[in-house]
């Protein structure tokens, strides 16, 4: 794909994940156009050492964008399709969209809002959660994995030399659904109420590594390459987290914001069903957290 080594990059929804984004680009000069729901000033991110103060403002008014962009990351949650008159405001035919969201079907929830320009599918590494003072807080590395296609070149072109580093993945399917098999364990932490300290307990630790093998074996159908110690590995990785941490589900839960429930949880049963895969563990956890999430009650 070609296209220039500065691309002009927009980027809708500065959350926790767009705040980092929109930071990190701001600080090696390459601030984007933020577009969101709610009008903000600025943005702030911190960080172990410092913080990064994004100038706004954020636009909120579809009239404000004149132009389109090479570049469009799209930061909302799966929950939210308010999105889609800024996908038409901000992109041409040409333009690159690349989904900064959970899950695995990126490609088909976002594909239908463009008018067949590329979208680039993402695996967001990034422990970041908002503050109550409404900054964001980067409590590790910020990382990207993409698929290798044409498209990434320019998520690489607008990402060089900062602080989110990318890493392009021959086989994504595999990538995307491991990061998948950890989200969806995380939503145990909705049900709980709790954060990560939870996985400290020996009967939450054989609950996860239950529910782990049965989305392992649903992420196999679907042509992921994983191995037997993926459910160990991504437990063990909860059981290092500082216990206080929290997941972006959780945090949603908390605020009485609707769950991504479907993205995360839903897919897993959903796919199991259409495989003839039993999913027993699913079929409680998911409308536990679609009761959740929508109610009634």
């Amino acid at each position: 794909m070609m296209m220039s080594e500065n691309p002009t990059v927009a980027l809708v929804g500065p959350g926790a994940i767009g705040t980092t984004m929109a930071a990190a680009l701001h600080e090696v000069g390459r601030t984007p156009t933020i577009c969101g729901r709610s009008a903000h000033e600025r943005l702030e991110l911190r960080y172990s050492g410092g913080r990064v103060v994004v100038p706004g403002p954020v636009r909120i008014d579809l009239a404000e964008i004149k132009n389109k962009f090479d570049l469009v990351f799209l930061a909302v949650k799966s929950t939210r399709v308010a999105a889609a008159p800024w996908l038409s405001a901000l992109c041409s035919a040409k333009t690159v969209v690349c989904v900064l969201q959970n899950g695995v079907e990126q490609k088909t929830l976002v594909a239908p809002y463009l008018s067949g320009g590329p979208v680039l599918p993402s695996v967001v590494w990034l422990p970041a959660q908002r503050e109550p003072d409404a900054s964001v807080w980067l409590r590790g590395e910020a990382r990207l994995t993409l698929p290798d296609t044409p498209a990434t070149s320019v998520v690489l072109a607008a990402l060089r030399g900062t602080r989110c580093s990318v890493d392009v993945a021959v086989d994504f399917t595999s990538v995307a659904w491991r990061k998948l098999l950890q989200n969806a364990v995380a939503g145990l932490m909705v049900l709980a109420g709790r954060r990560a300290g939870m996985f400290a307990r020996t009967d939450i630790t054989r609950l996860s590594l239950a529910y782990l093998r049965e989305c392992l074996e649903v992420a196999r159908a679907e042509g992921a390459t994983l191995g037997d110690a993926v459910p160990q590995e991504i437990v063990d990785g909860f059981q290092r987290s500082p216990a206080d941490l929290g997941t972006s589900i959780l945090a949603d839960r908390q605020a009485g914001r609707p769950l991504e429930w479907d993205c995360r949880n839903g897919v897993v049963q959903r796919c199991g069903l259409s495989r003839g895969i039993p999913t027993p563990i699913s079929d409680l956890v998911v409308p536990l957290l679609a009761a959740a999430s929508a109610g009634p009650g």
